[in-house]
């Protein structure tokens, strides 16, 4: 087995193990997020400003976590581009 093949099957291992770590992640911030929106559905003594910082914080929550993987799966793939090159 070449290095080169080695480091590949490294970053492909690597790779796996970010994407399923990152879908259990947002599966547990999906589940927060329930929770939290039947929390502030119910919680009637919750003025609508605080509701709304709730809200507008899950959101930037899930773009900053949308961000983060586009640019986690952007350096995969220059990495995994730099391994397939032929030479």
């Amino acid at each position: 087995m070449t290095p080169k093949s080695m480091m590949k099957q490294m970053i492909d291992f690597q790779k796996f193990t970010f994407d399923n770590t990152f879908e259990a992640m947002g599966m547990v911030q999906q589940q927060t997020e329930k929770v939290v929106s039947n929390f502030v559905d119910q919680a009637s003594w919750l003025p609508e400003e605080g509701k709304k910082a709730i809200e507008d914080w899950v959101k930037t929550y899930k773009h900053g976590r949308e961000t983060f993987k586009k640019s986690v799966d952007e350096s995969f793939t220059k990495v995994e581009s730099y391994f397939n090159q032929e030479g």
